[in-house]
């Protein structure tokens, strides 16, 4: 388990520190191989550098949709069972930037409309968090966005198996967050882990969260 102090933080000031240290600037290292987004991690890092080499650069953008409750939550997918790419993992809405997508604010958002029928007239969006760089070549902008409750959500079976809410709380607990290593080419590297309930969130995802809990939450 990681020892950091615990998030003290509550609704108001957590949309409030978000709209304060975030912004609309899109990183070039979202398209630019050259660039390559540092995660904190040795093995990790150098990971990255190896797959830069070998892979092109596949951009995408996710939501981080943080659900205005009294006791706010992020809404989270699973991902279907039967995809090619990371099936049956939990995941934020969203995925690659088309063409045809103006930003990837743009590209984050008919996402999740596509995925689980979230209607842009719900969000708020706030800022972009830190790029984060994935092992399969992945480069995620994620967006940091209000959600205002009332929203009803369809679920498209061909890309998300079911969509749920966690509390903000959980995942911004630093005693949430596991961390486990694994093998990468003889190198060791880590990766965050956030079980909840029958929930195993791991991987980028769990990622982003920390990179969230580092930029909003620590003073």
């Amino acid at each position: 388990m990681l020892k950091s102090d615990p998030a003290a933080i509550n609704s108001a000031e957590f949309f409030d520190r978000s709209r304060a240290r975030l912004g609309f600037d899109v990183p070039p290292g979202l398209v630019d191989p050259n660039i390559i987004p540092k995660s904190g991690d040795q093995g990790t890092d150098r990971m990255l550098e190896i797959i830069a080499r070998e892979q092109p650069v596949r951009p995408a953008a996710v939501l981080i949709p943080v659900v205005d409750h009294p006791q706010p939550t992020v809404l989270l997918t699973q991902r279907a069972a039967h995809l090619n790419d990371h099936a049956g993992q939990i995941a934020f809405p969203g995925g690659k930037i088309d063409a045809t997508d103006a930003s990837p604010l743009d590209a984050a958002l008919r996402e999740a409309e596509e995925e689980v029928g979230l209607s842009r007239k719900f969000v708020e969006p706030i800022g972009y968090l830190d790029l984060y760089a994935t092992g399969f070549g992945f480069r995620i902008l994620p967006m940091v966005a209000r959600v205002k409750p009332g929203f009803r959500l369809s679920i498209n079976k061909s890309e998300v198996d079911d969509a749920f809410e966690v509390p903000l709380a959980f995942l911004m607990d630093p005693a949430n967050h596991q961390v486990h290593s694994k093998e990468f080419r003889g190198m060791e590297r880590s990766y965050y882990a956030m079980p909840f309930a029958e929930r195993y969130i791991w991987g980028a995802t769990a990622g982003i969260l920390r990179v969230l809990y580092e930029r909003i939450c620590l003073t």
